[in-house]
């Protein structure tokens, strides 16, 4: 009788320890993983019944915020401007995980779930006070965003503006753009129909262009290459390197052109600064092959190419906001090194990473952690974390940004005079990529900063599908931000 008593005993423990385990794992293991399946009603009427705090502007103005209603969820998430901060609010919908924007990347400190608030959430119960998380006050200028939305119109394309000190990003727009009110309506029926539509083809306006799609960076790669060779010790602003009208690919048959005489040089030599200043193909594609790919690549992998670039956000606070890796290609054959010197190719960028290029060489090679938000705040208004400037690399020396910086400013005083503005020195590099069927099309670039000899604002503006040059098609919109942050 005792043995089976024992087995019994026994059994009953083991199952014990099963559920605790089993509890265990699905109330902190698998916790995120099952709050966020769309599937669990549960955890929809949890979430939208909850009181979620503010997403703010750094002048205070609200792009998101919870309004009571009066229905089964309670609150409404309600976007102002909604297409305008489309691109770093993301949105927060009944029928959709939160899966992009600050309301994925902030979502448990908006909702009030997260580990920092447990001491407001404890305040708010024994109070009987209203749950209300944390507001996220961003980085963002609205009269810089929205000088760069009206700017890009109805075009596709992005822009981005990085305070070069910092990284701080003052402005991150995409078009086309859309409304996240749409998405944010508590008529399940409306908001499936909306999502579906905005979600349908590659031309999304729910992609990102300004850090989730990748293009050819065309001649705005140039500034990298050239960095890459002032590195080496061997070429100063005026070295004479090998240009001409024309070049052969190597290995090909393939001619390579240039798109102003002026890049041809004199008898086939043309300086490092002119050849930046009017943007020489047949130049920089000689010198990538010359400096070879692990030289060009150590230098774009230094400025960040070839990772994910996290812009906001970690696992305890959510779905970490990232940008795509841009790529560089691996081993190339010394053709495919030519066109990727020169930004085509297999060389794709997002417009934030061209930014960081601008931004880094404005601060003195020294490359800044890109973020999106400046403190998140409590109900009472406490300050729960504030962000600090953050290194990510010291991509090349100060005197090769010097000679950087004084080479980009040519790029307007000599080539581009409609980029200049008044009384301020401005610095940028065009970039007019070929796409498309037979090259038909074009991805107008333009990266920058200003002053040139203060730098407060790095730039990048991409125009997709274009067909005009990068200095006709982006360069106006680079020129307006400008003009707008610098008269602040």
């Amino acid at each position: 009788m005792n043995k089976y008593l024992r087995q019994l005993f026994t059994a009953v423990v083991a199952l014990f320890v099963i559920l605790g385990l089993s509890s265990t794992i699905i109330m902190a293991v698998r916790a995120n993983a099952l709050n966020n399946d769309p599937r669990n009603a549960r955890s929809l009427y949890h979430q939208l019944g909850a009181y979620r705090s503010a997403i703010l502007a750094s002048d205070g103005t609200v792009m998101a915020k919870s309004e009571p209603v009066n229905d089964a969820f309670k609150y409404l998430r309600t976007y102002s401007n909604g297409p305008l901060y489309a691109p770093v609010t993301g949105f927060f919908s009944i029928n959709q995980t939160a899966d992009r924007g600050l309301e994925a990347s902030r979502s448990m400190l908006l909702n009030g779930e997260a580990d920092s608030l447990i001491w407001q959430r404890a305040k708010a119960m024994l109070t009987g006070a209203t749950d209300q998380g944390a507001s996220i006050e961003t980085s963002i200028d609205p009269k810089l965003q929205q000088v760069a939305y009206d700017q890009l119109g109805t075009r596709d394309g992005a822009a981005v503006a990085i305070e070069v000190s910092t990284g701080r990003i003052l402005a991150m727009v995409s078009t086309p753009s859309y409304d996240p009110n749409k998405l944010a309506t508590h008529d399940t029926k409306a908001a499936s129909q909306a999502y579906n539509e905005l979600s349908a083809g590659q031309n999304s306006p729910l992609i990102n262009r300004a850090t989730s799609q990748l293009y050819p960076p065309g001649s705005t790669f140039k500034t990298i290459v050239a960095s890459a060779a002032l590195e080496t010790g061997d070429y100063q602003t005026d070295t004479k390197i090998p240009a001409g009208s024309s070049y052969t690919l190597p290995g090909t048959a393939t001619q390579l052109p240039n798109a102003e005489a002026q890049a041809d040089g004199v008898n086939g030599q043309i300086s490092l600064q002119e050849a930046v200043a009017w943007s020489s193909n047949t130049a920089f594609a000689q010198l990538g092959v010359k400096l070879g790919a692990s030289k060009v690549s150590d230098m774009a992998t230094k400025l960040g190419f070839g990772s994910t670039i996290t812009i906001d956000g970690t696992e305890s606070t959510g779905t970490p906001m990232t940008a795509t890796a841009s790529t560089f290609p691996s081993d190339p054959t010394d053709d495919k090194l030519a066109l990727a010197s020169i930004g085509q190719g297999d060389t794709t960028a997002t417009p934030l990473q061209m930014a960081m290029v601008a931004q880094a060489i404005a601060n003195n090679g020294k490359l800044m952690q890109p973020t999106l938000v400046d403190r998140v705040r409590a109900a009472d208004l406490t300050v729960l974390s504030q962000t600090k400037p953050q290194t990510m690399a010291n991509a090349f020396s100060e005197d090769s940004a010097d000679k950087l910086t004084t080479m980009m400013e040519s790029v307007v005083t000599e080539a581009n005079p409609q980029l200049a503005i008044d009384g301020i020195k401005v610095a940028a590099k065009t970039g007019t990529a070929q796409i498309g069927t037979d090259n038909s099309a074009i991805d107008g670039w333009v990266i920058g900063f200003a002053p040139a000899d203060d730098p407060q604002i790095a730039v990048a503006v991409l125009v997709h599908n274009t067909d005009v040059y990068g200095s006709l098609a982006a360069g106006p919109i680079m020129r307006a931000m400008m003009q707008e942050a610098l008269q602040q």
